[in-house]
């Protein structure tokens, strides 16, 4: 189909506009439980950058206080 690539597409190009330099940091926080829950999920996790993942917003608020 052409939604998923396209919505794949998507999500790349956010992800771009959040970092854009090496000395940039930021949070992508994605909601919708259909990645997790879903087959096509994966195909959207594989298609971002390796980076730290978590489901505990604690992790969140600690990754901001570090910049303090």
């Amino acid at each position: 189909e052409y939604q998923l690539p396209a919505a794949v597409i998507s999500l790349r190009q956010g992800i771009g506009r959040l970092i854009r330099d090496v000395e940039d940091r930021g949070v992508l926080m994605v909601c919708d439980p259909r990645l997790l829950k879903k087959t096509y999920g994966q195909i959207f996790l594989d298609s971002i950058p390796p980076m730290r993942r978590t489901r505990d917003i604690a992790d969140v608020q600690d990754f901001f206080d570090a910049d303090r």
